[in-house]
């Protein structure tokens, strides 16, 4: 179904008139979102104060800032949380000198900073990395040993977290790292019913930087006149020569059909105004790739463009905060060919709602990591969840001598020494 150009126009204006803006990503407001205030802010700033503690161990630079000076590139892509969260730890109020005290224990690996000339992760040296600082906490101190790692936690940002591979295929075949498996994850990655996604695991967004994002707002009463926008890959032809395996079809299926569609700003092709055009537009595509996932999704609800979210059986960053379902629009994989229709079905007035509750400051907020750590940003939103899973259960911890986990497990090259 195509929607006439009376009415796409009289939806247009209604949209651009009716829509909340915002001014910039920190600030307040007096229309909070309800799961964001609702107990979670109380709750998280009585821990803050001083119940909640992370004991961050001190490992030699080249498991971490050695990577960054090497190749400064990772600080600004959409895998660089775990530099990120190091950085916040170092100075917040929930870090313990003293490991007797605390609640959580953190390991500073920046696993996805060895990059290729085209600026991708290495993930083939990632289990590497990991493996060799897990023996360094586990030679150096007592504390890993006692549980395994139950009571650690791990920032794995890769495209299938802790699986360390891109390809979905080749991620299965891995699984998660053995030496992770009883650890707590904070992944990017989430699809239910995965190989790659642990149970329990705190879902977070890919880096994006504020600065950036920050940077190029567009003025307050710039009308939103592109009704659905998307920039990106519709074929990965590198690694998928037969055009079958790159988003299960899903984006090739999205450019055979809607190509030629008026109501469809789609091209592979970015451009300088990529963001200005994400606040000219009234949804946004956030489609799978090779994972569910993508900084489409944080660029999305920063610049109040309603996600269009076509993934299935994905998990979403901080569902347990950020109401999804009121402010997206979710899309079967097999229904792409009729996204025109569902997308022009839409009545006007949800669509303003859904504007409305984006424009939230607190959501911006709860998807970004701040320079400064403010509260309700990524940061708080990650130690909320690490709070929501104290005490530990008492059985997480090993009897003298006992073992659980394999270290000679997995495939052979993960054992290799790295260097």
């Amino acid at each position: 179904m195509k929607l006439c150009t009376w009415t796409f126009i009289v939806l247009l204006v209604y949209v651009s008139v009716s829509v909340i803006r915002f001014d910039e990503f920190g600030g307040t407001s007096q229309q909070q979102m309800e799961r964001i205030t609702e107990n979670v802010v109380d709750v998280l700033e009585d821990y803050l104060v001083g119940r909640l503690k992370v004991f961050v161990y001190e490992l030699p630079s080249k498991y971490n800032e050695d990577i960054v000076k090497r190749d400064p590139r990772c600080l600004t892509h959409m895998f660089a949380a775990e530099i990120y969260m190091h950085r916040f730890l170092l100075t917040s109020r929930v870090r313990t000198l003293n490991p007797e005290e605390a609640d959580w224990f953190y390991t500073p690996v920046y696993t996805t900073c060895d990059l290729t000339p085209m600026g991708h992760p290495m993930s083939f040296r990632s289990p590497l990395i990991m493996r060799s600082a897990i023996q360094v906490i586990s030679s150096n101190w007592p504390y890993w040993n006692r549980t395994e790692g139950a009571d650690h936690f791990f920032l794995v940002p890769h495209d299938f977290g802790a699986c360390f591979h891109y390809e979905e295929e080749k991620a299965i075949q891995r699984g998660i790292l053995p030496l992770l498996q009883r650890a707590n994850l904070v992944q990017t990655f989430g699809q239910r019913n995965h190989v790659c996604m642990k149970e329990g695991s705190i879902i977070i967004p890919p880096y994006a930087s504020p600065q950036r994002l920050q940077s190029h707002l567009v003025p307050q009463n710039t009308p939103r006149s592109i009704f659905v926008y998307f920039r990106g890959l519709f074929y990965d032809s590198g690694n998928d020569p037969k055009r079958v395996r790159y988003a299960r079809g899903a984006r090739a299926s999205l450019w055979e059909n809607f190509k030629n569609n008026h109501l469809f700003d789609i091209s592979f092709e970015h451009t300088r105004t990529y963001y200005e055009d994400l606040q000219r537009a009234v949804f946004c595509l956030c489609p799978l790739g090779w994972a569910p996932w993508s900084p489409r999704l944080v660029e999305a609800m920063i610049f109040g463009c309603v996600p269009v979210i076509i993934a299935d059986e994905i998990v979403l960053p901080f569902s347990d905060t950020i109401p999804w379902e009121k402010i997206g629009v979710f899309v079967a994989e097999k229904d792409i060919n009729k996204l025109d229709t569902i997308l022009t079905s839409i009545p006007a007035e949800v669509i303003v709602r859904k504007q409305k509750l984006l424009a939230n400051p607190s959501m911006k907020r709860a998807m970004l990591f701040s320079e400064s750590g403010r509260p309700g940003d990524a940061f708080h939103q990650i130690l909320n969840g690490l709070v929501s899973k104290l005490p530990h259960d008492k059985r997480i911890y090993l009897n003298p001598g006992e073992k659980v986990l394999d270290w000679t497990s997995g495939p052979v090259g993960d054992l290799q020494p790295w260097e």
